[in-house]
């Protein structure tokens, strides 16, 4: 493994320069700063070479996922994984990183400048300029509903969405419904690609019919369902599977608004159990993600790969919660 002294020799710089950039000096430049960083990146230099008595220290990477609020999804996600980390010893801090930031600096060297050992990250969609840094990656990464592949040092943990909508066709099924629908965001995300596609294999290991006429995909829930429900009502859907609960709710609320009775004429399945399914008019049948069991999980995914046990995928079981937005299918259409 490289060392300061290498580092230094290889950028012909002091070896008091590049501790100086490590620990963030303010009396060298912005510009030699990231070089020397950058530079220790690529020669596989790894902090922990700099202090053997630094505290263990990990982070959780946020873009926009809200985890302040203790109704919002993040909240438990976060909660789970430090309460885990520091029974073990392990000081966390959580970084809400901008795009400025991961266009200014590599993943690598903005783990090595803090002394991060590993991250958990949370949010981040396709676009995210350090989605790219992830596949070379060397500093351990757990992404919460992002999947890398080929890449030893990086795992992904969520919720099975193959099984999740499974047990939800299969339960509209059992009440009768065949022409099942689906409303869920657009691509720019590998968990919302990923839960349109477990829904079209889930139709398909029932033996029913799915094509676009019966999907519906937009940036913004009531976009969505503003834009696509009546579509979908249109070509004789009885039965609508929503990628979250947010857009389930604005399912709920644009029926509501136009007198279209929930379960009696539409069914409605949402995917989280967040805080506030259960408080929806009617109560909302979901898939639930245990978010705090799932920040857990990204800790046990991310001391593995600490400890050199390559974690590719780490998924939770899913579990359908019934309520009453779903009921039998409308006796016309029987």
């Amino acid at each position: 493994m490289p060392t300061i002294n290498d580092i230094a020799r290889q950028l012909g710089v002091s070896k008091s320069t590049v501790s100086k950039a490590f620990n963030d000096a303010d009396d060298i430049s912005e510009t030699l700063r990231k070089k020397i960083l950058e530079t220790a990146v690529a020669m596989g230099y790894k902090r922990n070479r700099i202090r053997k008595d630094a505290p263990k220290k990990l982070c959780i990477l946020v873009t926009t996922m809200d985890y302040k609020n203790p109704a919002g999804f993040g909240h438990d996600l976060v909660t789970g994984f430090q309460q885990t980390a520091v029974l073990d010893g392990w000081d966390v801090e959580i970084c809400r990183i901008s795009d400025k930031e991961q266009t200014e600096t590599s993943y690598d060297a903005f783990m090595l400048s803090h002394s991060y050992q590993g991250a958990f990250v949370l949010g981040f969609s396709l676009s995210d300029p350090w989605m790219e840094d992830f596949k070379t990656a060397g500093t351990p990464a757990v992404l919460h509903d992002n999947y890398i592949p080929n890449n030893p040092s990086a795992a992904y943990v969520g919720v099975n969405s193959e099984e999740g909508f499974d047990l939800a066709v299969s339960h509209l099924k059992q009440l009768g419904h065949t022409r099942i629908g689906y409303l869920g965001g657009d691509a720019n995300s590998f968990i919302v690609r990923a839960r349109c596609q477990a829904y079209l294999h889930a139709m398909e290991r029932h033996g029913l019919t799915a094509d676009q006429s019966l999907i519906g995909r937009s940036c913004f829930s009531f976009e969505c369902t503003g834009m696509h429900l009546p579509r979908l009502l249109k070509n004789g859907v009885t039965a609508v599977l929503c990628e979250h609960d947010q857009l389930a709710s604005a399912v709920l609320v644009h029926c509501m608004e136009a007198g279209i009775r929930v379960p009696e004429e539409v069914s409605v399945i949402g995917f989280d159990d967040t805080a506030f399914a259960s408080c929806t008019i009617p109560p909302l049948t979901t898939i639930r993600q245990d978010q705090n069991a799932l920040g857990r999980c990204g800790y046990y995914a991310l001391t593995s790969l600490l400890n050199h046990t390559c974690i590719s995928s780490l998924l939770l079981r899913a579990q359908l919660i019934k309520r009453h937005s779903t009921g039998p299918v409308p006796k016309a259409e029987l």
